[in-house]
C-alpha cells in the first residue's frame, strides 16, 4: 500500500481497472471514497470495459479488446504518477491484461487481484494478489465467491491507503462528507465527544459552520 501513498503524495492517482463484475467492484470502491473520506473525485478512478453502460449491462466481447484498456488509460492522461490495479477473478481477461502491459512498458506501477493462482493477470503486474477461492457453486459465476474476495481487497487497499494519508483518525470518518442527515448526526456525536460537549445543537451547529468533523476539532477549543 505504501507504493499507492507514496505516488498519492506527490500528485498521482490511484486506477482500478476491469471488466463485467470485477469492474463493477471497481467502480463501487472508487465512488464510495470521497464521501467516506473526503478526498476530491478524481483521486480513485474506475474505469470498466465498455464504458458506463457496462455498468448496469453486459457489454458483448468488450474483455475481449485488447486495445482499449490503454486507450481508456490514456484518457484520464495516466502517468508515471499513477498506480494502475486490474481486477479479474479469472486473471485471463485480455482488455485488463493488455492494459497492465501497457502500463509496465510506460513504467508505470501496476498490481492485480485475481483469483486463479499463477494467471497471465498476475504475471503482467508489479504487485500481484491472488485469492484462491476455488470453484463457484453455480459454475463460472464469477459474481459468487470471487465477485466477495476482491471486494474484500479492494476494501482493505483503499481502507489502508486513507489511513496512511491521514483521512481517518482513530478509527472515525472524520473527512466524510456530511450529505445526508445520519452522517451529520455521526458528526455531530464525534465532535461532543472529542471536545467533551454536551449540548447537541452547539456542535451541529459547529459542524456545519466548519463542514467536517476534522475542521471542527481543529478550529473548536472548548
Amino acid at each position: 500500500m505504501h507504493v499507492i501513498v507514496d505516488k498519492m503524495l506527490v500528485g498521482g492517482r490511484l486506477f482500478y481497472i476491469g471488466a463485467g463484475t470485477s469492474g463493477r467492484l471497481g467502480v463501487v470502491d472508487a465512488s464510495e471514497c470521497p464521501p467516506t473520506y473526503g478526498v476530491p473525485y478524481g483521486l480513485v478512478v474506475a474505469i470498466i470495459a465498455g464504458g458506463q453502460k457496462a455498468i448496469t449491462e453486459a457489454v458483448e466481447f468488450a474483455e475481449d479488446d485488447m486495445e482499449q484498456g490503454w486507450k481508456d488509460l490514456q484518457a484520464h492522461k495516466i502517468s508515471a504518477n499513477d498506480v494502475v490495479i486490474g481486477i479479474a477473478a479469472s486473471g485471463t481477461t485480455p482488455y485488463v491484461i493488455s492494459a497492465l502491459e501497457k502500463c509496465k512498458e510506460n513504467n508505470i506501477l501496476t498490481g492485480s487481484i485475481s483469483c486463479n493462482p499463477n494467471s497471465p493477470l498476475s504475471a503482467a503486474a508489479n504487485f500481484p494478489i491472488e485469492v484462491v477461492v476455488g470453484p463457484e457453486f453455480v459454475t463460472g459465476s464469477t459474481r459468487m465467491k470471487s465477485g466477495t474476495a476482491q471486494k474484500l481487497v479492494l476494501n482493505m487497499i483503499s481502507t489502508s491507503v486513507m489511513i496512511q494519508l491521514g483521512r481517518v483518525e482513530g478509527n472515525r470518518m472524520v473527512n466524510m462528507q456530511l450529505s445526508n442527515e445520519k452522517l451529520v448526526d455521526r458528526g455531530v456525536k464525534m465532535v461532543m465527544e472529542k471536545r467533551n460537549m454536551t449540548d447537541y445543537e452547539e456542535a451541529k451547529k459547529l459542524l456545519l459552520q466548519q463542514g467536517s468533523v476534522k475542521k471542527t476539532l481543529l478550529n473548536h477549543h472548548s
